[in-house]
């Protein structure tokens, strides 16, 4: 039985030298590797965590004075008596191109992450070849905090809009940014949709340029045209046939941009823009790459409030937006043109719009509306989304009906544009002002 036992435990009981010799490798070299490979893990964790440097605040442009030489620019910080230049409140004639551009806020890396959003090509602008540059008067004095400012300038001795990304834009604003020019340069060009002139990519502040219409946007111009101004000129004056002629312009662009499988998701007057022969062009294209980048996300907070009076039933009742949507909100902006630019749905509060179209009511014809334009309306405006006309048919039937429409009897409004019923009816918040016109 000793010799046995020996075989199987070669020490002798109590003898610890023997044992730690024998089972070596169990007790020692093996907890020794786990505890070894346990700190290198845990040191190549920490490696990791603190070499990854938090994104740094996106700073697009400062603008720094420079000597008359161009030689010194001056990179210190300004202090709080800083005038911001931003909006309506830059001062006017301000020329973005007689200040220096201070990067030292921006990385590298960070400037390149953004500008690699958008292909370089033959848009690419220099910032020097713009002149005269002064802010661009909003019709409303938005309270919202848009990541640009709009300016006007000339460009090759024509008149232009730039939009131009703020100082105080952060990564997400600029990525944005950015992200809709690359988007507008693919979508290519329509014959009722502004031009994409250029853009500014590769300098700060980057800028998108885009042609200026004159009359700017429709809802500005039709409360221009219901009011009598003397001395004020024929062109605002709106017969029956140019508002079937602008209708079939701006569903010309819908059905354009629903070919690309976009959802505009924001027509209306405010979103159309006037040229000096009474054309119009859609525009308000932002919430279109929006929701084509953020899985179809539709617009919420104060941008989402102001529309409410447009949205189509099922957007009401918070279902996904569709392409027949904006046949719905199509209809509302013939009504809009006829009325010269009446709130949709007068009486009607915003919060309690969804109610009054399940009771079966409908937008009325108003007295100066023409009974073929008030049935393109209502076939627009149909409940169900798949009985609402497509925009080529719209297109055909606008058409059709301007051969046959009164070039001579101009439309008018009877009562007079009171704004502050106008922004009560369409559900403004109390931090918007009146319009100015």
């Amino acid at each position: 039985m000793s010799n046995s036992s020996n075989l199987t435990y070669p020490c002798i009981p109590g003898n610890t030298r023997c044992e730690v010799l024998v089972f070596e490798v169990e007790l020692i070299v093996v907890p020794v590797l786990f505890l070894a490979a346990f700190f290198a893990v845990l040191i190549i964790l920490l490696v990791l965590k603190f070499s990854h440097k938090p994104p740094q605040s996106y700073r697009p442009h400062t603008f720094e004075k420079h000597d008359p030489d161009h030689r010194n620019i001056t990179n210190k910080h300004r202090n709080s008596t800083r005038q911001h230049l931003q909006g309506v409140d830059a001062p006017p004639e301000f020329n973005l191109m007689e200040h220096a551009v201070s990067m030292t806020a921006l990385s590298h890396n960070s400037l390149q992450n953004c500008t690699s959003a958008v292909p370089q090509t033959s848009t690419e602008r220099r910032r020097d070849i713009f002149q005269k540059i002064s802010p661009l008067p909003l019709a409303f004095p938005v309270k919202q905090h848009k990541p640009f400012t709009l300016y006007r300038a000339v460009m090759d001795r024509q008149p232009v809009i730039l939009r131009v990304l703020k100082e105080s834009a952060d990564a997400r604003d600029g990525h944005f940014f950015l992200g809709f020019a690359r988007f507008l340069t693919e979508l290519g060009p329509h014959p009722s949709l502004p031009r994409l002139l250029g853009q500014v990519t590769t300098e700060m502040p980057p800028m998108i340029v885009l042609e200026e219409l004159e009359h700017k946007d429709l809802l500005s111009f039709l409360w221009r045209c219901r009011q009598d101004h003397p001395g004020q000129a024929a062109p605002c004056d709106l017969t029956e046939r140019r508002i079937f002629t602008m209708g079939a312009q701006i569903g010309s662009a819908l059905e354009y941009l629903h070919s690309k499988n976009y959802i505009h998701g924001k027509v209306r007057a405010r979103s159309i823009l006037v040229d000096r022969d009474l054309s119009v062009k859609l525009w308000g294209l932002a919430p279109a790459f929006r929701m084509a980048t953020d899985a179809g996300i539709p617009l919420d907070g104060v941008e989402g409030i102001e529309i409410r009076k447009w949205q189509a039933p099922e957007v009401l009742a918070r279902k996904p937006l569709l392409q027949s949507s904006d046949i719905w909100a199509f209809g509302i902006l013939l009504y809009e043109i006829v009325t010269l630019g009446d709130a949709p749905f007068p009486n009607v509060r915003p919060s309690e719009l969804l109610q009054y179209l399940q009771r079966g009511n409908k937008l009325k014809k108003t007295p100066n509306c023409p009974k073929t334009l008030y049935s393109i309306i209502e076939s627009c405006c149909q409940w169900r989304p798949n009985e609402r006309p497509s925009p080529a048919e719209l297109v055909r039937k606008l058409q059709s009906a301007q051969g046959r429409a009164n070039d001579q009897t101009v439309i008018r409004v009877s009562e007079p544009l009171d704004i502050k019923k106008y922004v009560d009816e369409v559900g403004y918040p109390d931090s918007f002002s009146n319009a100015v016109l």
